[in-house]
């Protein structure tokens, strides 16, 4: 079992930028990729960014120049560098890892874009 938990969600006003967090636990030494997905308010949840073990990123078009993924695999920990946020962004955010075949979620953070 993989215990996710997010943090870094908050309001912040159009064109300004605000940083997520992630910590993983327990079968850590399991894990290799890990990403971001989100959900806004009647909409379905969606993937934003994920990275690999070794670093290897990867975008939705919608958040590609905006958004940065970036883990640190010594202390668990997954971050995403949000900048020129708009209000389209506002949703929540959801830590995500795969270990074998089963899908992690964090139970998210919330971010909220004032226009």
């Amino acid at each position: 079992q993989v215990q996710l938990v997010e943090s870094g969600g908050g309001l912040v006003q159009a064109g300004g930028s605000l940083r997520l967090s992630c910590v993983a636990s327990g079968r850590i030494s399991m894990i290799n990729a890990m990403g971001w997905y989100r959900q806004a308010p009647d909409k379905q949840r969606e993937w934003v960014a994920s990275i690999t073990k070794g670093g290897t990123t990867s975008y939705a078009d919608s958040v590609k120049g905006r958004f940065t993924i970036s883990r640190d695999n010594a202390n668990n920990t997954m971050s995403l560098q949000m900048k020129s946020l708009k209000p389209e962004d506002g949703a929540v955010y959801y830590c995500w890892c795969p270990v074998i075949g089963i899908n992690y979620w964090g139970k998210g953070t919330l971010v909220t874009i004032s226009s």
